[in-house]
């Protein structure tokens, strides 16, 4: 069965694409921990990052790095946090996530709300960047 992610790259269900080449999709979380938070994924549906093979992952560092240096530019913060998690949906992904201070990147902070409106100037914002 697809993941929620290999929908999301097949256009089945939408997202705030942030970037795309023939490997790698990259797009807004909609349950952000900051406002720019991008998830990075390979387009080919592997549940477990260091499953991947070292081509692509070594690839997917690089254009996460690309989306990064754009996601500064776009949203002021001191850095962008990576984080790797991997339980919550079976595709493997990195979290970029504007930060400021360490505490930003607690998992037990709410998440933000934010309107469809606000999603699409984030994105736009980004990608201009790039």
């Amino acid at each position: 069965m697809s993941s929620i992610f290999s929908k999301i790259i097949a256009g089945e269900i939408p997202s705030y694409k942030i970037a795309e080449d023939d490997r790698y999709y990259a797009f807004l979380d909609i349950f952000p921990m900051k406002k720019g938070h991008t998830l990075i994924v390979p387009k080919q549906e592997i549940d477990y990052l260091f499953d991947v093979d070292d081509d692509t992952l070594s690839g997917m560092v690089v254009f996460a790095k690309t989306v990064a240096v754009a996601l500064k530019k776009a949203i002021p913060c001191q850095r962008v946090g990576v984080i790797v998690l991997g339980m919550e949906v079976p595709h493997a992904h990195i979290h970029l996530i504007p930060m400021d201070q360490e505490t930003d990147l607690v998992l037990s902070n709410p998440k933000l709300k934010l309107e469809k409106e606000e999603f699409e100037e984030i994105a736009q914002a980004i990608r201009r960047n790039l």
